[in-house]
């Protein structure tokens, strides 16, 4: 079968929607079919292009493959007759974003209510047409589908590209590893903000390249405004995967802690495929599938004091941090994350 996945792209940015489209089509093509990944540019500023990326991908038809799949707004507007949706997210600031500090519309422009209102017709009219077809990446995902569209969905939870790349290590050390994407909403600043209340020696790294400038230098400003350079080490580049698969290797314990997270990220499996116990905070989102407070890690509130605690148990406890560490995997496999369901799901 020849299969098309459609996502949207902002250049020079990689992340989790990016990488799980790679994988997809690796895996399809492992399972014997002929895949490729279209990925649009997109981009919200100004606010207008938001409608011209919504146009671009209308006036789109694929031909030439029998199955389309798409992950994200606005790649999954494109015309095929044989579509599926995996949807990893909306544009959230039309939705569950608006009226936070990670929104983008005023309701008092008059400019910013039409875009809004554009976006959530365009999903209520063309989403609505594939009921039956839709797939998530995780419960948030379809909660936040039903409670603002009214659309059902089926969750697909999204597997590690190459789990035996990963081990389960014997080596238990003395930082917490944070790796990801940087930016406000993932919530890197917290966590170093939390070495400022740990009372043992525990020492926290994160990696990731900053989706701007301005995202690194604030991690920057905020070690060197708490003096934290001793014990908070930010890696402000794309580490690679052999990289990232020695830093969880040698680490006490890794940390995902984005605001509302769609899904529960590929950090948190990572860590479990390395053995390693997980701290989230309870608005998080969809790590909650995987992060079970003592039993794969720490649930947290969102306060830096809370992160403090949570990193100081795993330091004074490392035998339970390893049991907690150890209990990822299992609960991994009882919940169905394989790539042959997804496969299977997508394509029957």
């Amino acid at each position: 079968m020849k299969i098309a996945i459609v996502n949207n792209m902002v250049p020079y940015l990689y992340g989790g929607a990016e990488f799980l489209a790679d994988s997809l089509c690796k895996k399809l093509g492992e399972y014997g079919h002929q895949s490729i990944v279209i990925s649009y540019p997109f981009k919200w500023a100004p606010k207008e292009a938001i409608l011209d990326s919504i146009m671009a991908v209308r006036l789109n038809e694929l031909d030439n493959c029998d199955l389309v799949i798409a992950l994200k707004f606005p790649a999954y507007y494109i015309n095929h007759p044989n579509k599926k949706l995996w949807l990893l997210h909306q544009f959230r600031q039309a939705y569950d974003l608006h009226g936070t500090e990670y929104g983008m519309f005023n309701d008092n422009d008059e400019h910013d209510t039409a875009i809004k209102n554009t976006i959530i017709d365009m999903d209520n009219r063309f989403l609505s047409q594939m009921e039956g077809k839709i797939f998530t990446n995780s419960h948030v995902v379809s909660d936040r589908l039903m409670k603002f569209n009214g659309i059902s969905s089926e969750v697909l939870y999204p597997p590690l590209m190459d789990a035996s790349l990963y081990s389960v290590a014997e080596e238990y050390g003395d930082y917490i590893f944070y790796p990801s994407r940087v930016n406000y909403s993932k919530r890197q600043h917290l966590a170093i903000e939390a070495m400022r209340y740990t009372k043992s020696k525990v020492k926290l790294i994160i990696a990731g390249k900053g989706d701007s400038p301005e995202d690194e230098r604030y991690l920057f400003h905020l070690i060197e405004m708490y003096n934290l350079s001793e014990r908070v080490i930010y890696l402000n580049r794309f580490i690679t995967e052999q990289e990232k698969i020695d830093l969880f290797r040698k680490s006490l314990a890794g940390i995902y802690i984005p605001y509302d997270e769609d899904s529960y990220g590929y950090v948190t499996l990572e860590g479990f495929h390395a053995g390693k116990a997980m701290i989230s905070c309870k608005d998080a989102g969809g790590t909650n599938v995987v992060v079970k407070n003592e039993i794969t890690g720490y649930m947290t509130d969102n306060t830096p004091q809370a992160l403090a605690e949570a990193m100081d148990k795993l330091y004074n406890d490392k035998k339970k941090a390893k049991e907690m560490g150890l209990n990822g995997l299992p609960l991994l496999e009882s919940i169905g994350i394989t790539w042959d369901n997804v496969i299977r799901r997508l394509i029957e």
